[in-house]
């Protein structure tokens, strides 16, 4: 009878001791997980990734139909250049004008030459003053045409500039619809946004996608994050960039350990999720953790993992 009751008691004895918790918190990883959408319309004319494939940033993955922005981008350009031809030119004109004053300046010129030689001819009354009056007079009208020329190029300079901004305003909505149409045929090319490994695939060379539509999601996997829980009574012995240590299952028995640090620790209490355990009853409220791990290659996304404050001896 005492035999009995001593093995009950033992094996009792070690139930407790194999349900006793050898870690501070537990819980799953994670990675930042980016969903990379189209931002073009059309047919997907290449996109060969694959899952599990790990992809460069700015690696190009792809390639939206885009024909149609072409086009479009083409009729832009070619209107352009048309109203660049309709750009009025005054050099012409004015350069016509600009000699003619250039003649008239001469002549004015001359005629004050001999207007001054009138003046001493009449002073000494070799010549009649009807002459010198004569002389005045192709002076007075040789500068009424001089004001008529340089009023002319004013005008043509003023006409043609009035026309020409009439033309470029016309021009600057279309260099607008050629950046546009330039955008367009770009978001076409479908690019990584991101470092990391394919984690899902949702669309098929050939397939039409729209904008917005889901073509792949893609995670960095370097260094995943362990999301874990601790209750209040925990709280105050850790702090943010505090070092702890991550283990995982390595076999029927045995751990495997990798270095992290406490990146994140919540300011919200918050009741024990179910499908974590931690040291006290599951209705106290808990805080949620973030632990960033270096990632070897064998931890992955939704993996289970424990989190220990303090190394155990």
């Amino acid at each position: 009878m005492k035999l009995h009751f001593l093995c009950s008691f033992l094996l009792i004895l070690l139930a407790c001791n194999g349900n006793k918790k050898d870690f501070d918190a537990a819980g799953n990883f994670e990675a930042d997980e980016v969903i990379v959408s189209a931002e073009q319309a059309g047919t997907l004319l290449q996109f060969g990734i694959r899952e599990g494939e790990p992809l460069l940033y700015r690696q190009v993955v792809g390639q939206i139909d885009v024909a149609l922005q072409q086009l479009q981008r083409e009729q832009t350009q070619a209107t352009i250049r048309a109203l660049r031809q309709q750009v009025v030119s005054p050099e012409q004109e004015i350069g016509v004008a600009q000699r003619q004053l250039a003649a008239q300046e001469a002549l004015l010129q001359n005629q004050q030459q001999e207007r001054h030689r009138l003046q001493n001819l009449v002073a000494a009354a070799a010549a009649p003053q009807k002459q010198l009056d004569d002389m005045e007079a192709q002076i007075i009208q040789t500068q009424k045409q001089m004001a008529v020329t340089r009023q002319q190029i004013s005008l043509y300079s003023s006409n043609a500039a009035t026309r020409n901004r009439a033309i470029l305003s016309e021009r600057a909505p279309l260099e607008k619809a050629k950046a546009q149409t330039e955008l367009q045929v770009e978001r076409g090319q479908i690019i990584n946004p991101v470092a990391g490994m394919v984690l899902t695939k949702y669309a098929l060379q050939g397939e039409m996608t729209t904008i917005g539509k889901p073509l792949y999601k893609i995670a960095n996997l370097d260094t995943l994050t362990l999301r874990a829980y601790i209750t209040g009574d925990q709280l105050p012995a850790l702090k943010i960039q505090q070092p702890v240590t991550v283990r995982i299952d390595n076999g029927n028995k045995s751990y495997k350990s990798y270095k992290g640090i406490v990146s994140w620790i919540s300011d919200k209490a918050e009741f024990t999720p179910k499908t974590i355990q931690t040291k006290n009853e599951r209705a106290n409220l808990v805080y949620a953790i973030k632990v960033t791990v270096k990632n070897d290659g064998y931890l992955k996304i939704g993996m289970y993992g424990e989190v220990l404050f303090h190394e155990k001896k």
